[in-house]
C-alpha cells in the first residue's frame, strides 16, 4: 500500500505532483510516539503576528474543512473555497517553484527525521498571496499533519496563513521545519542557496525560540512568566540573550530578523 498509494483532487494543484512523489508520506505504518495534539493546541503553537486564518486539508481529494472567517476578509472571497487549488490560485506566479520545491524540501526532511514523528513537525516558509487590496502582499505559511487513518494514510494536515507585510516584503526564501511538544527539532534550509551562502550563526536553545514567538505576538515578559511557568528574572535573562545572540536592540526589529532568518 505504501508504495502504491496515490491522492488526487477533482480540482488539481501542483502540489499532488509533490506529494504523489513522497507516498510514504502519504501513507506509513510508523506509529506516532505520542498522541496528536488539539486543533486549538497547534493554533496556539503557531506564530501568527498579524491577520491570519487557517484551514484543515483532507489529504485524500485536496478539499477543504474547518476555515476561519479572516480568509474571506483578507482575499475579499464571496465565499469559502472548497479545495486546495483555490487558495494555491492565490499565490503569485512566480512563486508557484518556490511552493513546490519547499514542500519536497520539507518531506524529505520529514523522512529523514523518521515518519513516527510525522504529526510533531511543524513546515514554515513564505510566499507572496493575492489581498483584498488586488496587490500580492506576504505570507508566512506555517503547517502541521494532525490525522491519519488505522492503516497509516494521511488524512489532514492543518495550515496557517499569516499576513506579514508590515514586517517584511522580501521572501527569504528560508524553509523550516521544526518540532513541537516533545520534539527539539530545527531544522533550516536555504532554497537555491548560493555557493558560499550561510545562514546566520545564531544558535538558539528552543526555549529561546519559544520566548522568541511570544515576544512577536506582543506579549510582555510577565505575561510570558505567567505563559510558560518560569519566574520573570528568567524570562528577562532569555530575552536578552536572544536580543544579544540576534544583535537587535527592539522587538520590532527582532521580529523582521526571526522571519527573514527562519527562525518562526
Amino acid at each position: 500500500m505504501e508504495n502504491q498509494y496515490k491522492v488526487s483532487s477533482k480540482r488539481e494543484h501542483p502540489l499532488l505532483d509533490v506529494w504523489n512523489d513522497y507516498p510514504q508520506s502519504l501513507s506509513n505504518n510508523a506509529k506516532s510516539i505520542t498522541s496528536p495534539p488539539s486543533i486549538e493546541k497547534i493554533i496556539g503553537d503557531m506564530f501568527a503576528m498579524g491577520e491570519f486564518y487557517y484551514y484543515a486539508i483532507n489529504i485524500p481529494d485536496s478539499t477543504l474543512v474547518n476555515l476561519h472567517p479572516n480568509i474571506l476578509k483578507i482575499h475579499n472571497l464571496k465565499k469559502y473555497p472548497k479545495y486546495l487549488k483555490e487558495i494555491i490560485d492565490l499565490i503569485h506566479p512566480e512563486d508557484i517553484e518556490f511552493v513546490m520545491e519547499a514542500e519536497r524540501m520539507t518531506i524529505e526532511k520529514m523522512s529523514e527525521i523518521g515518519w513516527e514523528h510525522q504529526q510533531s513537525l511543524k513546515c514554515s516558509y513564505c510566499f507572496r498571496m493575492l489581498t483584498a487590496k488586488g496587490t500580492y502582499e506576504m505570507f508566512h505559511h506555517q503547517s502541521l499533519h494532525i490525522s491519519k487513518d488505522k492503516n497509516g494514510a494521511l488524512l489532514q494536515a492543518v495550515n496557517i496563513h499569516t499576513n506579514i507585510q508590515h514586517i517584511t516584503q522580501t521572501n527569504s526564501y528560508i524553509v523550516l521545519v521544526a518540532g513541537i511538544g516533545y520534539r527539539n527539532d530545527f531544522h533550516q534550509m536555504h532554497y537555491n542557496k548560493k555557493p558560499g551562502q550561510k545562514l546566520p550563526d545564531y544558535s538558539l536553545t528552543k526555549r529561546e525560540l519559544e520566548i522568541l514567538s511570544l515576544l512577536a505576538l506582543g506579549h510582555s515578559a510577565k505575561q510570558i512568566s505567567s505563559m510558560l511557568d518560569l519566574s520573570y528574572h528568567t524570562v528577562t535573562t532569555h530575552r536578552r540573550n536572544i536580543f544579544q545572540k540576534t544583535d537587535c536592540t527592539k522587538t520590532s526589529e527582532l521580529v523582521k530578523k526571526a522571519i527573514d532568518w527562519g527562525f518562526i
